[in-house]
C-alpha cells in the first residue's frame, strides 16, 4: 500500500491563495485536474523526485462551509529544511519551529497554508 494524496480544504475562489503557498512557497508543482473533477473548484499540486517519480501529492478541496484543519495535516519531507522556512517566511507566512527537535531522526517545522490548514514539513536530520 502507498499513500496517493492528502486533500486539505479551502473556501470558495481560495484557489490563488493555495498557489501562493503550495507552488510558490513550497515549489510543488500545479497539475491539471480531470475534466470530469474540474467544476468542484480547487487544485492540485505534486512534488517529484530527483528521478521524476511523483514523491507528494496535495489536493485543495472547495469546501462550504469551510473549516481549516487545525490539527490533522499533511507532512512534507524535504531535502533542506532551513531553505524551505525562508522561502516560507519571505513569502508571508509563518514558520513555527518550536517542535524543531522532537521527532528524531528528522527536523521539523509547521506552517499554515494561507487558509489557516496546519502543514508539517520534516527534513532528515
Amino acid at each position: 500500500m502507498r499513500l496517493h494524496h492528502v486533500q486539505v480544504a479551502c473556501p470558495p475562489g481560495g484557489e490563488d491563495a493555495a498557489r501562493r503557498f503550495y507552488a510558490a512557497a513550497l515549489g510543488m508543482t500545479e497539475v491539471e485536474k480531470p475534466v470530469a473533477l474540474r467544476g468542484r473548484g480547487g487544485v492540485w499540486f505534486r512534488g517529484y523526485d530527483d528521478s521524476g517519480g511523483v514523491s507528494a501529492e496535495i489536493h485543495v478541496g472547495v469546501e462550504e462551509p469551510f473549516a481549516p484543519a487545525r490539527k490533522a495535516h499533511p507532512a512534507l519531507l524535504v531535502d533542506d529544511l532551513d531553505a524551505t522556512a525562508e522561502r516560507l517566511r519571505a513569502a508571508g507566512f509563518e514558520v513555527d519551529d518550536s517542535q524543531r527537535g522532537t521527532f528524531p531522526p528528522y527536523q521539523r517545522l509547521h506552517t499554515r497554508d494561507p487558509h489557516g490548514n496546519r502543514v508539517e514539513i520534516l527534513a532528515e536530520h
